[in-house]
């Protein structure tokens, strides 16, 4: 599904221009379970694959939230190099790519399972 040009912003990076959006209304989960920023992004003029980024920044409709960590223009610019490097292929035809933005670095989805895994076996074993 594209992303609509209404409320998106614009983002060259390495010469290619992106549209990125982020949803301006909280989900239930955002406002009330220490939810984080999701957010799209895709090449402009020619939309054929969506990156989906769940960050690590808490949203700040957040019902508990006391600081705000904005995603800057300079995030946006990052991730999408980091997500090239991981192998999302913005100028071809596919499915969604989605990746987790944990502790700074960025997973994909498998990536980030298998260290959730890791992280829980290793508390198990130290219980």
């Amino acid at each position: 599904m594209a992303i609509p040009k209404k409320g998106s912003r614009k983002i060259v990076v390495d010469g290619s221009t992106y549209r990125w959006l982020i949803r301006k209304r909280a989900s239930y989960d955002q406002v009330c379970f220490d939810g984080r920023i999701n957010l799209a992004i895709e090449l402009d003029e020619k939309r054929c694959r969506t990156l989906i980024i769940y960050t690590d920044r808490t949203h700040p409709n957040n019902i508990g939230i006391t600081e705000v960590i904005p995603v800057t223009p300079a995030d946006i610019e990052n991730w999408i190099r980091e997500a090239h490097k991981l192998g999302w292929q913005s100028n071809q035809v596919g499915p969604q790519m989605h990746v987790v933005i944990e502790e700074g670095r960025m997973l994909t989805q498998e990536q980030f399972a298998k260290r959730r895994r890791s992280i829980e076996l290793q508390n198990k074993a130290s219980s």
